[in-house]
């Protein structure tokens, strides 16, 4: 029998998230049944990142390290069904954790937002916000690897020093700038081809009149409605989306997983040749799960937050 931990939701968020509406549960596992495996988590994002420490599984032998979508767990059991292995050819220089992020579904969003739904072209302009976080920086450097040019925004000094190193051919603390529209003009003059929306509210309000007449926008993310206790409402942009002709779209990155094993190759590429760099916020210990969510909610991590079991 295996003991095994986990974090539950015991109250909804009234805005922000706060350490009570978090409990610590441990509970006994059973011995897996046939066709079951037991795992153990090693580093847990909204994604958790396990290994196989009992199997009775032929498909995932014991010491296999795998994706599940099991929650904020130690260990669990599972039927194999929701797993998807590491790729068998995973480089022993790489650090597992980037499975969770750069070289993982945030990475994955970054590459088809940009291929899939934008289109994004050489030489254009691409604008992108929440740029330091774990798909923002991604999206960043594939433009680059594109020849565009590309321009960020993020929330600190730190975050804008960043995006420097990265190769962002401008970057702004849009919360330090006199004003979000003259920062977003001074950056390009010209407006923008292509817009990665990571942010909503304020920000998308201002940036959509920046665009090129056709303009495309990837909706990938609101992260600054998330924790609103009442909705933001107005102002709304459907005339400024009919005059400049602009084109729109939501997305999740699961609609092209029949794509992934060739787009992680290709990510893996970038990464040995030095084109994508990855950067990780690692917090470590299981029982800080709630402290690292909410500091990725208030923006603390550069990089992918992950937490290290």
């Amino acid at each position: 029998m295996v003991q095994a931990k986990s974090w539950t939701l015991v109250k909804h968020f009234d805005g922000f998230p706060k350490d009570g509406d978090f409990q610590l549960k441990v509970e006994e596992l059973p011995e897996p049944n046939d066709g079951e495996v037991l795992l153990e988590a090693v580093f847990l994002s909204v994604d958790p990142y396990m290994r196989v420490v009992q199997s009775k599984n032929p498909e995932f032998p014991v010491g296999s390290h795998v994706v599940s979508n099991s929650g904020w767990r130690s260990h669990s059991v599972s039927d194999g069904t929701d797993l998807t292995p590491i790729m068998a050819d995973w480089p022993s220089d790489v650090s597992l954790s980037l499975a969770l992020g750069s070289i993982g579904m945030p990475g994955l969003t970054a590459l088809y937002g940009i291929e899939e739904v934008l289109g994004l072209q050489q030489n254009e302009t691409l604008l992108v916000n929440a740029a330091a976080g774990a798909v923002g920086n991604v999206v960043g450097q594939i433009a680059k690897i594109k020849g565009c040019k590309v321009v960020g925004s993020a929330g600190s000094d730190a975050k804008v020093a960043y995006l420097k190193e990265l190769g962002f051919d401008e970057a702004f603390n849009y919360k330090t700038v006199p004003s979000l529209e003259e920062a977003l003009k001074n950056a390009a003059p010209e407006g923008y081809d292509c817009f990665f929306e990571n942010v909503g509210g304020y920000f998308s309000t201002v940036a959509l009149p920046q665009m090129k007449t056709f303009g495309r926008i990837a909706v990938c993310g609101s992260i600054s409605t998330y924790n609103d206790g009442t909705p933001q409402t107005g102002p709304y942009p459907h005339m400024t989306m009919i005059v400049k002709q602009l084109k729109m779209e939501g997305f999740t990155q699961n609609r092209w997983q029949h794509k992934n094993p060739e787009s992680l190759k290709r990510m893996i590429g970038w990464l040995q040749e030095g084109k994508l760099k990855c950067r990780e916020h690692i917090t470590e210990g299981f029982e800080n799960m709630p402290a690292a969510f909410m500091g990725l909610l208030r923006g603390d991590n550069i990089g992918k937050a992950v937490v290290a079991v």
